[in-house]
């Protein structure tokens, strides 16, 4: 069900989980779309690993594409006010991870959201808030 209003939101609702294409294909080719080119760390495991890392990465800005978009398939009417994230471990590309979120606070027209996202072993490798205003 998409939320068109805030009266339509309960407290304790989750969102998610999602699990989004975290391919080496897609994280090369979305740092190559920001400008970053074909840079080893997001497109190649071993070139990455031999800068230390422990794969090729999915960039830290992609992960908040994926919270973005798991809050806007959720309310796509809402504003998004703010995201603030905390970036606790990479996130691996190739790796499965699972997006989720859960409000946990809703004030007039505004809803905030705690985010996460881990991987498979139930990892934290982001998390944060989000304030949505509904108009």
């Amino acid at each position: 069900m998409s939320i068109t209003n805030v009266d339509q939101v309960e407290f304790g609702t989750e969102l998610g989980p999602w699990k989004p294409d975290t391919s080496i294909e897609h994280t090369s080719a979305f740092a190559e779309a920001v400008g970053w080119g074909r840079a080893a760390r997001f497109s190649d495991h071993e070139a990455a690993r031999a800068e230390g890392h422990a794969g090729a990465m999915v960039p830290g800005i992609m992960g908040m594409g994926f919270l973005t978009t798991l809050i806007r398939t959720w309310a796509p009417e809402a504003i998004i006010e703010e995201i603030d994230t905390v970036f606790r471990a990479p996130m691996i590309a190739d790796e499965a991870i699972e997006v989720s979120a859960v409000v946990t606070d809703i004030d007039e027209d505004v809803v905030e959201l705690d985010l996460t996202i881990k991987n498979d072993a139930a990892e934290t490798r982001l998390f944060g808030t989000a304030r949505l205003r509904f108009s």
